[in-house]
């Protein structure tokens, strides 16, 4: 897995194989609200001893032999989209769901032998502990696969010592059918709105695991059982997920792909071994990789978030990196110094901003002090569009492409860090980015940040060279294999390429809505375009974003005139 973790030794801990998952199936039964408004899906409580003991669960469990049995799929009646999408399979995994849930509750989704939906009296004639498949075998029933949507698939989080593999399938409850608990492994079966589930786990009166909630979730945002039917008509799940584990105020907090801790998590524990701290804390070095320390400097807010990271690049024989010291915050600098144990050879600053390079100077005395060479201060100077406390002078120049290596030996021989100086004007004019070329890291400093988009505050940012930038970088992932983003503003961003894609477009977006804006009042001012292209942000956060407005009008503008 090159592109996963090029340099599996610097990882922190010895990889672990996880469990391999088992293949189960689970529906989602869904009927509209009696008063017409909202619908609710069927839940069971689970049995207070084995998996997901007492959780409220939607019916399901495990594939057996029996549903994948070519005789059993002449039973079932499919949509041809439904195989073209996702083959035998995908039948075999609607049958089980039909199944558990007939064992399970005595619900059935059939049809006679005339084709029409079976009645509530022909499934009592069933015996629920028989094989499901011979008694509609025998009465020339068929199983209505075709009424099974694929919603989403989960697979259980890599800790877990048991595993299952889940589809989540939705289907309309047959009309006139009451679900009756088999009183061994599912109990009180409960019609409940998504949002009405949620707000009761959150009351701590209902336990529902991960997937569940998260499922959940993604449901209150359709007004009815149709609608969700609907957004599954193109046969295509809506999301995937295998779930990864870290800790929070000490307890175990699980994050999908699509949330911002996940990156970090897959990034430090590849394996998806659950022992990575996510509070966010000044006090000491948290460890990214044997070659990697991040250190969160004290002055969280609105623009900086968690607080500026700074980096420590390199190990106890090679000496260290230090990436953007942050501001001139002596307690934190001196935890800087302390975990490289004074020896830092280089100190680089991504840009001139306060909360980046101030820290430089009083950083590089400190090491001097305890008895180490003078550790050069490099970047690039700030230009002349600086304002007055972003101005910066580096010792030495680092231009576009040149590289910082440290050398040290290990048990594998010899060992480098080398940081790349990539030319990254946008945010800043004298941005710079760094590639950890070895482990194919990417340092994005304020033009990459993981949960926010970064200010572009004309004449120093520039919207035009922000987004060709982004467009190299996204070059750069590719060529390098990239995989993680590492930004001087939160989490490690995983999926680079994608996050640097949803970025662009996001940027684009907002660009689309500032034109707009200004066609809409061509003789409005800044405030006004603002209150229309940014309608969707708190006004507080408007006099900041007037910044990023005027570069996107700037960039509009020399679209416009063709440059």
């Amino acid at each position: 897995m090159h592109s996963m973790n090029p340099r599996p030794s610097q990882l922190l801990n010895p990889q672990r194989e996880p469990a391999a998952p088992r293949d189960a199936s689970t529906i989602l039964l869904l009927r509209d609200c009696a008063d017409g408004k909202g619908y609710e899906v069927l839940m069971t409580r689970r049995a207070n001893q084995g998996n997901f003991a007492n959780a409220y669960v939607f019916p399901g469990g495990g594939l057996e032999a029996q549903d994948a049995d070519q005789a059993n799929h002449a039973l079932a009646r499919v949509r041809p989209g439904m195989l073209d999408a996702g083959g035998a399979q995908r039948v075999t995994e609607a049958l089980a769901g039909v199944r558990e849930t007939f064992e399970e509750l005595g619900i059935l989704l059939a049809y006679d032998e005339n084709g029409q939906s079976i009645t509530p009296a022909q499934v009592q004639q069933l015996d629920r502990k028989a094989s499901l498949y011979d008694q509609c075998r025998e009465r020339g029933w068929t199983l209505a696969v075709d009424q099974l949507w694929y919603l989403a698939q989960w697979t259980a989080a890599r800790d877990l010592p048991k595993r299952f593999n889940v589809p989540f399938f939705v289907a309309r409850m047959p009309e006139g059918q009451t679900p009756e608990a088999d009183e061994t492994e599912q109990f009180e079966p409960t019609w409940i709105s998504p949002q009405d589930a949620l707000q009761r786990f959150a009351e701590k009166k209902l336990f529902i695991v991960f997937p569940t909630e998260r499922t959940l979730q993604r449901m209150t945002s359709y007004a009815s059982a149709q609608a969700v039917i609907d957004a599954l008509q193109g046969e295509q799940r809506l999301w995937r997920s295998c779930p990864r584990t870290g800790y929070l105020k000490g307890q175990d907090t699980r994050h999908m792909e699509t949330d911002m801790a996940f990156g970090e998590l897959e990034f430090v524990h590849p394996d998806g071994q659950a022992g990575h701290h996510l509070d966010w804390q000044s006090e000491k070095a948290v460890p990214l990789r044997k070659n990697l320390m991040r250190l969160t400097a004290p002055n969280p807010g609105m623009m900086t978030g968690p607080g500026t990271n700074s980096y420590l690049v390199g190990d106890a024989h090679s000496g260290y990196i230090a990436i953007d010291p942050g501001p001139d915050e002596p307690e934190h600098l001196q935890r800087l110094h302390d975990a490289a144990g004074g020896d830092i050879r280089f100190i680089v600053c991504t840009h001139s901003h306060p909360d980046h390079s101030p820290g430089a100077a009083p950083l590089q005395a400190m090491v001097v002090q305890s008895g180490h060479a003078k550790p050069p201060i490099m970047g690039m100077p700030s230009a002349s569009t600086a304002r007055a406390h972003s101005r910066f002078k580096p010792e030495v120049v680092l231009r576009d492409g040149e590289r910082i290596t440290l050398t040290s030996t290990g048990p594998e021989g010899e060992i480098t860090h080398t940081l790349q100086a990539l030319y990254t004007p946008g945010h800043a004019a004298n941005h710079l980015c760094f590639l950890l070329e070895e482990d194919a890291l990417l340092f994005s400093g304020d033009h990459i940040l993981n949960g926010s988009t970064t200010v572009i505050s004309p004449p120093d940012g520039n919207m035009m060279d922000y987004l060709d930038s982004l467009d190299r970088l996204h070059a750069l992932c590719a060529e390098h294999e990239i995989r993680y983003i590492l930004p001087a503003h939160g989490y490690v961003l995983g999926f680079a390429p994608q996050q640097i894609t949803k970025l662009k477009n996001h940027r684009l977006a907002r660009e689309a809505k500032v034109h707009a804006a200004m066609r809409a009042k061509p003789d409005g001012n800044v405030q006004d375009w603002v209150a229309l292209a940014y309608a969707d942000t708190p006004p507080a956060l408007w006099p900041v974003a007037e910044r990023s407005l005027l570069a996107h009008v700037e960039r509009i503008q020399k679209l416009c005139l063709g440059r």
